[in-house]
This record gives structure tokens, C-alpha cells and sequence, in this order.
């Protein structure tokens, strides 16, 4: 089967695999899937339920033009990061660590490509996305993404951000895995406006989660694996105290001692997502994680002057912090069913994929 040709996703297969498909029915009235809050994923909207077909518009999927229990129903890990580089690179890492070996002539291709959104890709139970930067970036995403779980029957799968971020007080480098999501009041809750009235939600990670990635560090790392408190802003100049932006009202002591006071509050880094990650997560009982490398130690500096084959090397320790999380967790019978079987490759399967506009490059 050829990677780039018209009916697939690189890869498919009868069954679990990499970009793949699972067995299974979907239980479906007017195209919109109905289960349990204990069978799976909840949505907290009562009206997906009276809808004929929920379009994912930002994936390029659809809950009546796919099916996406057989597509995404063996999902148990959603990895999100900022930018379809390096959510590619995930995706490439986590198929080398799986074991699975992709036949000659065929490789992983963006699943959402047609969105001209976001990237998607699919290595056996893992979903590999692109998030954009920014709460609004990442909230649209996280919005269709729980719908895609809920969709396609996902029983308790594990959300996690891999990302980027500003270090307080932290050598460059360092991995942080966020113990807390707070904005830049040290608040713990997302405020969105909603229909003209500013509703205020938690925004709650996995502790014990949290603790558990922290573990995953190795005495031979070359990098440190610390726990602590992450603020999220809505912007990267002003938002995050900058004093390089275009626009700047403040002085450098006033960032100064903002920095100082948050750092004896226990936050440890900066960045722009976690908040919205943390709060419609909570609100989804989805359980989720942050996992950032710092670029920089804001009490020195405001820019990223390290060399891009550097920084590049460093972006890939967070990745290396879930992979092996993820890999400590699978079974040897979760991650062989979920082996690509490219030989027992069937025309419904193929069939399947070719239904997506997401799978094909524009005629």
C-alpha cells in the first residue's frame, strides 16, 4: 500500500494500528453516537444529543460522514503540543518505541491535513495533535477532541500537553510537569466570557498523574525533572511580563518583583495553554497532565537566545517524559493490538479512510 495514495492514512489496517482503525459498532441515533457517562467520555451539552451529525469542523472529521468508533475507539493517550512539527515528531518517536516497523513506501500523514488547521496523527492507541498557541487556540481543539472521545466510545483515556515554556528561577532545559494551572493572579480557574457574563471554571490536573511522569526520570537524564506550578497567559510580551514587545508600560523592577512574588508562590514556569488544558479536561473527568521543557530562566532575560539545534534536542525531553510514561502503562497485549497488520489489510478498511477528506491530497 502506498503511503501518499488516495484511500488511506498512511497506514490502516483490519483492526488497531498506526493511523489505523478499531473493531467494533457504533451505537448511533440521527449520526450522533449515545453512551454513558460510565461508558466513556461526558459532554457537558445536552444538545449533542438532539443533533443529526456533529461536524468536527477543525479536524475535518464528522460524526455521520466518518465512523469514528472504528477509527479513533482504541485511543488511550491524546498528546497535544503547540506546533504539527513537533506533534509529528511525537508520532514518529512513539512508533519507534511501540516496536511497530512501517513497510517500505508507506509513512504517517495528517489525519486533519484538509482542515488547514490542526495536525493529527494516529500511532496505534496514540493521538498525536497539533494545539496552535494560546488559549483560543487550544480551547477549539480540546472542544473537538473530547467530542472525537466521545464519539468514538474512548473509555478513560489520558490527556497530555508536551510543550515549550519560560522558566522562573529554573536552568534552561529543565522539564517542569505542572502540579497546578493558574492564571496570572495565581488563580487556579480559566474566566471565559459567555454570553456577555464572565463564567469562571477550575482548572484541575492529576496529581497523582503528575507524580507519576516526575518518577519516569532516569539517575542518567541529563536534564531535571521537577514539579511545580505553571501560569498561563493570554499573551507572550505584556501577559508574561516581557519587556521586549512592542508595546511596554512597565519597568524592568516592576517585572522583577512580579516574577519574585509569584516564583515564593510556588510557580515554576510560564507558558499559554495549560489553563484552558486543565480546566475542560476537569470539566470532561478526562485525566490530564502538562509536561514542559524551559527555554529560558526569566529572571535572566526575556529572549530565547539559544541555538535552534539545541533548543530543538530540548523539546524532545518532554516527549521522552510521556513516552515512557505511556510505555510503562501498555500492556504487551494492548500494544500488540494495536501492531499495524498491513498484510491482512481489507478493502472495507480501505474503503473506510478513502470517506475522509482529510485522507487524500486535492485532485
Amino acid at each position: 500500500m502506498e503511503g501518499n495514495s488516495r484511500n488511506g492514512n498512511g497506514v490502516v489496517k483490519n483492526g488497531n494500528g498506526v493511523n489505523g482503525i478499531s473493531n467494533g459498532a457504533s451505537i448511533k441515533r440521527n449520526g450522533v453516537r449515545h453512551i454513558s457517562e460510565r461508558e466513556g467520555v461526558r459532554l457537558m451539552n445536552p444538545h449533542i444529543q438532539d443533533m443529526e451529525e456533529d461536524v468536527l469542523y477543525h479536524l475535518a472529521l464528522g460524526s455521520g460522514s466518518h465512523d469514528l468508533q472504528q477509527m479513533f475507539g482504541d485511543v488511550k493517550y491524546v498528546c497535544m503540543g503547540g506546533t504539527p512539527q513537533r506533534m509529528k515528531s511525537f508520532a514518529e518517536y512513539m512508533l519507534g518505541q511501540l516496536g511497530y516497523l512501517l513497510p517500505t513506501g508507506t509513512c504517517l500523514l495528517d489525519i486533519s491535513a484538509r482542515s488547514h488547521r490542526y495536525a493529527m496523527y494516529k500511532v496505534g492507541p496514540v493521538l498525536s495533535i497539533s494545539h496552535g498557541m494560546g488559549i483560543p487556540s487550544a480551547g477549539i481543539l480540546l472542544h473537538e477532541v473530547i467530542k472525537l472521545m466521545y464519539h468514538a466510545g474512548v473509555k478513560d483515556p489520558i490527556f497530555f500537553r508536551i510543550g515549550t515554556c519560560g522558566g522562573i528561577g529554573l536552568p534552561p532545559g529543565t522539564v517542569v510537569v505542572t502540579e497546578e494551572a493558574v492564571d496570572g493572579r495565581v488563580r487556579p480557574y480559566l474566566d471565559t466570557i459567555i454570553l456577555g457574563k464572565v463564567v469562571s471554571r477550575k482548572s484541575k490536573l492529576d496529581l497523582g498523574l503528575a507524580k507519576n511522569l516526575v518518577a519516569t526520570g532516569l539517575e542518567n537524564d541529563q536534564f531535571q525533572t521537577v514539579l511545580g506550578k505553571t501560569i498561563s497567559t493570554d499573551d507572550f510580551y505584556e501577559g508574561q511580563g516581557r519587556l521586549d514587545g512592542a508595546i511596554c508600560e512597565y519597568k524592568e523592577s516592576d517585572k522583577m518583583a512580579y516574577l519574585q512574588e509569584v516564583a515564593s508562590k510556588g510557580v515554576t514556569n510560564m507558558e499559554m495553554e495549560a489553563l484552558v488544558f486543565a480546566a475542560l479536561t476537569h470539566l470532561a473527568g478526562i485525566r490530564s497532565a502538562v509536561v514542559c521543557v524551559t527555554l529560558l530562566d526569566r529572571l535572566k532575560g526575556d529572549q530565547v537566545t539559544t541555538p535552534k539545534e539545541e533548543l530543538t534536542a530540548w523539546q524532545t525531553r518532554p516527549m521522552e517524559t510521556v513516552g515512557r510514561f505511556i510505555m510503562s502503562e501498555l500492556s504487551v497485549a494492548e500494544k500488540d493490538a494495536s501492531m499495524p497488520a498491513i498484510r491482512k489489510l481489507a478493502r472495507v478498511s480501505s474503503n473506510l479512510f478513502s470517506q475522509s477528506q482529510s485522507c487524500f491530497e486535492d485532485a
